[in-house]
Formats: C-alpha cells, structure tokens, sequence
C-alpha cells in the first residue's frame, strides 16, 4: 500500500536527480570544451601565468569525465587537452633551450616572467616536463666546470682542489643572484646544481686518480680529503639534502676502479662524524646515522686510494719504534723513581697517542675496509712494541745457584751478597712490568674504540686479544724475573743450612746466620720492588705469592738435607723456621712505613706452607720409641702418605738403615686406607707447584688435618 502511494514522489525524485546530474555534466562539458579552446588559444600566445592555473582547472574537469570516455565528443576533447600538454611541454622546453642552449655560451639577460610562469606549468604537466627542464639548465650551468677542469688541465689534479670548490661557491652566488626567483622554490634547484656538481666532481676525480694513481702521496691524498670533507660540511650547513633520494638527476657512474684493496665488500653506506666520548657499552648498538647526508657524496672517492694512507702510517709506525729503541739505548733504563712508583715508558704512551690521531683520521675518511686494514698495522707495532721495547729491553739473569762454589757459600755465611740484579735492573723490570700492565689495559679500550668506529658489518673481524696475550707474557715474565732473582739470592744460605752439622749443635741461640741472610736479601729487595710496583698492587701481590710458592718448596727441600739432626739442632731449626714463617708473613709490608694486612691468598700460602717445615721438625724431634706412636704421630701431624717423606724424616733423625727396615713396614701397616678414586699415594709434591694447585692442595690438607684431629 506504502509502495503504491509513493509511486509517483519516487519517480519525480529520480528524475530530479538525474536532471540535476545532467545539468552538472553539461556545465562540466560547457567548462571543458571553453576551457580546451582557451588553453590553445593560449599556449599559442605562450600566456603561461593564465595557462598554469587554466590547466589545473582543465585537467581537474576532465577527471568528472573519465566514465564517459566511450563518446565520442568527450574523447574527443580529452585527446584535444592531451594534445594541448604535449605542446605546451615541447614548447616550453623548447623556449628554455633557446634561453639557455646547450652549446655555445648562456645568455646573459637574465630570467624573464615568461620562463617563470613556464615553470608552474611544468608543475601541472608530466613530472619528465620538469626533470627536464631541471636537467638541461642544470648541465648547461655547469657546462663550464667540465671544461676548465678536463683531466688535462693544470687545476684537475688534487693539489688544486679548493679551485673547484671555489668556483662552484661562485656558481651558487650567481645563480641565486639571476635565477633565483626563475625556478619555484620547492624545485630547490640551488641544492640540486650542487649536488650534480658533487657527482660530476667525483667521477672526474676517480678518472684522474685512477690514471695518475703513481702520483698520490699521502700528504697529497689527506690535503685532497680535508678540503673536500670541509665543503662537504659546508653543503649540510647550506642545505637540507631533500634531492639526493628522489632520483631527479642520475648519478654518473662511477667505473670500478682495477684494484681496489679495500672496497670488495663495501656497502657503500655514509658514514658518521666522529664522536670522541666514550660511548655506553650497556645500550643496544644502534645503525650508523650520517649527521651529513652529504658526507661522502665526493670524499666516496679517495677510498680506493686509501691504501696509500695505510702504508703511510704503516711506514711512520715502524719509524716510531725505531726511534723508541734508539731512544732507550741513548738514555738508558729510566732512574729509579721510589716516590712515585715504578715509571711507565713514556714510549707506551706516545705510541697510543698516535694510534688514536690515526684511528680519529682514518674513520673521518672510511669506516669499512681500510680500518680493519689500520687495525693489522696497530696489531703488528703493539707486538713489535712488547718485543722490542719491553721484552728486548728484560735484564738478562746471569748466575744460577748451580754454579755457586764453596767460596761463595762462605762469604754467603758471612753476610756477604751474591752476583744479583742492580737497584737500577730491578726497577727497570718494575717499570716494564707496568708499561706492560698499561699497554694491556690501554689496548683493550683501543679494541672497543675501534668497534664504535667500524661498519657494524666488520666488528667481528677486530680482535686484538692475542697482542693483550702477548702484554701478558711480559707481565708474567717480569714477575718471573723479580722471583727468580730474589730466590736465587736466598739459595746460597739455603745451600749453607744444609751443610751445617746439625748433629753438633749443643744450645738454642738466636736465628742462625743463614736466615739472617734470607731476611737481608729479603728486606733489600722486596722494599724497592714494592715501591715500584705501587700503581700495579695486584701484580706486587702476584710477586708476593710466586716467591712464596717458590722458597718454601725449596726451603723444605734443603730441610730434608740436613741430616742428621741432633734434638737441640732441631729446636733450633724450629726456631729458625718460625722465625722464617714470620718475615714471609710480613713480606708484603715489610720495610713499609705504612703497614698494611697481607692479602689472604698469600697469607693462606705462607702459613700451609710453614706449617708443614715446622710439622717435619716436631716430627723429627718427636721419640722414635715405641714406633707405633712415633708413626701415629708422624701421620697425625704430616697428613702424608707418602713412604718417601717418611723415609726422609727417618734419615734427618739418623736412624741405622735396619730400624728404618722395620719404622717403613709399622708405617705402610698403619697408612690410612686411601680415598675414593685416589692413587693412594696422598703425597705433596715438593716441586714448586702453580698457584692453582697450590690452593687445591691447601683446601685437601686442611680437610685432612681436620679429619684426623
């Protein structure tokens, strides 16, 4: 019933709207057909101003007729507006070749309205219209660059470099002068005259080095680098860099160059400013972002030629070394500095200066290749550095207590020194040692500093842990030097315990005089070593424990030589042993003013170590009557299974070979059954042993000695 009454209303709707839109279109077409026959009429009389916005309105109508394309009037104007484009393009570049040709010279009556309106046509028409336009008054302002800078020109080689920057800074001036209104502004034809210039530039660049590549010297090179990265920061302050992504002006190629060292895997990725602060390890490492855009867009092209550079440091770097060795043997070892501890090399510290003057140079210039060919120059002269400077520059040891005669044994007994390392030998290896302490640590942070300026893509191919490595051997040869001599100080009066008769000893006295001796050379040592050491404490405290695992190995070793041994000869081994264990325990401060506590892993050491000279002695002064006791005893108070300590505890106390028959059967009877997993042998071995097994072993004994007590 509703459909029936509203039959009619909906029949007038549709025809109202349908006249509505009938009467639109015909405006639409009225608009087009007068709109085409002015945009002719027009063009012909090239009113550009009037056309630019005529032929927005013209191809904005148009669009209201796409669906009617089929009709034939309608197609018709819409080929007649197409036809109107392709015109008003040809003509307007056409009026732009005749007021700027290609060849012969531009003219000089600068721009007219007629060419600035035929710009905001350009706008309306195909993007080409205008990317040609661009192009041609682009290649004809430059025209002139190309010929007063052909390759064969005086002013295109390198030493000459600031003239092109020079002239293209006028070019610019220039252009902004006459032409500045000419081209729309968001055409930002000033940025694109100079970034073709940078393109052209390069090219030329590249062709002329690659040709007179025997001519490049470094000073050359890094001249030709410098000024070109400084127009390069000129052109980021000048401009924002809008045009060099948008593809207007092709790049010109650039052909490879025949061997290129260091560019096989090169991205071709812009590289950073350098930034000296150190940066935060913890934070995510983030894509290099140029702060230039324009950085590398001429510079790109030294790269090939770097390798000149890299030789040049390569060159200055080993002259360097040179110099530093010359320098040591003219001046000698540096004086002893007791003060202020033991002197670093101020060599060490030159080389690292240089080495960041290189690596700040050579990343403002490539951070691909040619740094990780910087970083194998670095590796080489740190360990020519450590070879030559450092390990070359080691006293060399000269006497060993093998080799010691009776007569020096004498003067020993008597207080007199030994052949050993001079005050000045010593603190020349404290101030190796630290040399190398700082060269280690100092190479590890120019590892890091590396990676911050490398590609991201090369960071894994930056390792210099085997010249760290190489740091260390001398850090642990110098130490080994500092132990070794003092030990060989202390042998003789080792040697000279063992030859006592301890059998003929009838009364306690003070220490006897070869501890005396030990102490002496103890106290004359240890005080400078110190000294010297004090900016590299833990390698003092290494010192420290190297010697004691060391001495007392050898100090037992030559106990077990004095034999045979009397009670009261005993007693007095006992007391001399204690007095021994004491100065060791004070070894670290001793001589000091300031005294400081031992540190705890060489106290543990000393005392472990004592521990068992003085045990040995207890035992040997213990009744061998009845065995049964005297072998609890020993087992008790040694904690060593061991059937050779037993005999040689037998020996010191000067048993006949038949007592010791029958002690060594009552001893292996009485052993402790051995551990899970043990040889069985349970003994200490009286070679000087590492720190490592050093600790294992202390932990085991002072188990064992609770077990048992």
């Amino acid at each position: 019933m509703v459909k029936e009454i509203t039959r009619d209303i909906k029949q007038l709707d549709h025809a109202k709207r349908h006249l509505t839109t009938s009467i639109t279109t015909l405006n639409h077409l009225h608009m087009l057909a007068g709109g085409v026959d002015s945009l002719e009429a027009m063009t012909r009389r090239r009113q550009y101003g009037e056309v630019a916005n005529l032929l927005q309105g013209v191809v904005n109508v148009l669009e209201h007729f796409n669906k009617y394309m089929g009709i034939p009037q309608i197609r018709q104007l819409s080929e007649r507006v197409k036809a109107a484009q392709n015109e008003l393009g040809q003509q307007i570049l056409a009026d732009f070749e005749e007021a700027f040709p290609s060849q012969g010279t531009k003219r000089t009556g600068g721009p007219s309205n007629v060419l600035r309106d035929a710009c905001l046509v350009a706008n309306v028409l195909d993007p080409r219209i205008k990317q040609e336009i661009i192009k041609k008054f682009i290649k004809q302002h430059l025209s002139e660059y190309l010929v007063l800078f052909q390759e064969n020109q005086d002013v295109a080689w390198l030493d000459k470099i600031d003239r092109r920057y020079a002239w293209i800074k006028r070019q610019l001036v220039d252009y902004e002068e006459k032409y500045g209104r000419m081209f729309p502004a968001e055409w930002c034809m000033t940025e694109r005259i100079a970034v073709d210039f940078c393109h052209i530039t390069r090219a030329e660049l590249s062709k002329i080095m690659r040709t007179r590549a025997k001519e490049i010297e470094v000073k050359l090179l890094l001249f030709a680098i410098q000024r070109t990265t400084n127009f390069e920061g000129l052109l980021a302050k000048r401009f924002s860099g809008c045009t060099l992504a948008d593809g207007t002006g092709k790049k010109p190629e650039v052909p490879p160059p025949s061997t290129n060292p260091f560019l096989e895997d090169e991205t071709g990725a812009e590289t950073d400013e350098i930034v000296m602060e150190k940066s935060d390890t913890d934070k995510p490492k983030k894509p290099k972002v140029p702060d230039n855009p324009f950085h590398g867009i001429v510079s790109k092209c030294f790269e090939p030629h770097l390798y000149v550079y890299i030789e040049s440091q390569d060159k200055n770097l080993g002259e360097l070394i040179d110099r530093f060795v010359a320098d040591f043997k003219a001046q000698g070892p540096p004086k002893p500095n007791v003060d202020e501890g033991g002197a670093v090399l101020p060599s060490c510290a030159d080389l690292f200066v240089y080495y960041k003057k290189c690596m700040v140079q050579c990343s403002q210039l490539s951070t691909g290749e040619p740094m990780i060919a910087l970083t194998t120059i670095f590796q080489k002269y740190l360990r020519e550095y450590a070879w030559k400077i450092l390990s070359g520059n080691l006293p060399k040891t000269t006497s060993s207590s093998g080799g010691l005669t009776i007569t020096s044994l004498l003067k020993e007994k008597e207080g007199s020194e030994v052949a050993k390392f001079t005050l000045e030998e010593l603190c020349l290896i404290c101030s190796i040692l630290s040399t190398a302490e700082y060269c280690l640590a100092t190479t590890q942070q120019l590892e890091e500093k590396l990676k911050e300026k490398v590609d991201t893509s090369l960071m894994e191919r930056i390792n210099l842990t085997g010249e760290m490595d190489t740091f260390s051997i001398v850090i642990s040869n110098s130490i080994q030097l500092l132990v070794q001599d003092l030990d060989a100080a202390c042998d003789p009066a080792l040697t000279a315990m063992s030859k006592m008769q301890w059998q003929n000893v009838e009364h306690v006295g003070d220490q006897s005089p070869y501890v005396t001796s030990v102490i002496l050379h103890i106290k004359q040592n240890v005080p400078i070593i110190r000294d010297n050491l004090a900016s590299t404490r833990k390698y003092f405290t290494q010192f420290c424990i190297k010697f004691a695992n060391s001495f007392i190995p050898k100090f037992i070793n030559h106990l077990f030589k004095c034999k045979p041994i009397s009670m009261v000869g005993a007693e007095q081994l006992l007391l001399d042993t204690h007095s021994l264990k004491m100065v060791l325990l004070d070894l670290p401060s001793i001589g000091s003013q300031v005294v400081r506590k031992a540190p705890a892993s060489y106290t543990k050491i000393v005392v472990k170590g004592m521990t068992r000279a003085e045990m040995i002695l207890k035992v040997v002064m213990a009744p061998h009557e009845p065995p049964v006791v005297f072998v609890d005893n020993y087992i008790k108070l040694l904690a060593d299974c061991s059937t050779d300590t037993f005999q040689k505890i037998l020996d010191m106390k000067g048993l006949k070979r038949s007592e010791q028959s029958s002690m060594l059967d009552l001893f292996r009877l009485r052993l402790p059954a051995p551990p899970p997993g043990g040889d069985g042998s349970g003994s200490l071995s009286l070679s000087a042993p590492t720190p490592e097994q050093e600790s294992s072993r202390i932990r085991k004994l002072e188990k064992l000695i609770k077990k048992r007590l």
